[in-house]
């Protein structure tokens, strides 16, 4: 299925605008979340293909939200990739435990984060 809509899901304005432009350059469509809450909700209603997850957001950290998302049947086929600035292998290991498809340490490099989805 090729990724069409990506939903990013960050509480840093200046990250969730380089991802998008980054993003919406390699022709993808972007909605945007600042929060875990926010991203659950918009992932049950806007159905992305892809969802790009901070970790460190006020509220629901990206580990318990990537979690709600993998396990709720109507979210569970929706790849999620984590994009922290958390890269200890610990961190890694811990997204991959919650769902996560792939874990991309930022600051992201656009040619690695496209080649990724591509390889959906």
């Amino acid at each position: 299925m090729p990724i069409k809509k990506i939903l990013v899901v960050d509480d840093s304005a200046t990250d969730t605008h380089l991802l998008g432009e980054m993003l919406k350059k390699n022709g993808y469509s972007v909605i945007t979340a600042t929060s875990g809450e926010e991203g659950i909700a918009k992932a049950k209603k806007e159905k992305p293909d892809l969802i790009l997850m901070d970790i460190v957001m006020p509220g629901m950290s990206g580990f318990e939200a990537t979690r709600v998302i993998s396990k709720d049947s109507e979210t569970a086929s929706i790849p999620v990739f984590v994009c922290s600035s958390k890269g200890q292998e610990t961190d890694k290991a811990w997204g991959l435990r919650q769902g996560a498809k792939d874990y991309i340490v930022k600051p992201i490099v656009e040619n690695v984060l496209i080649g990724k989805i591509r390889s959906l």
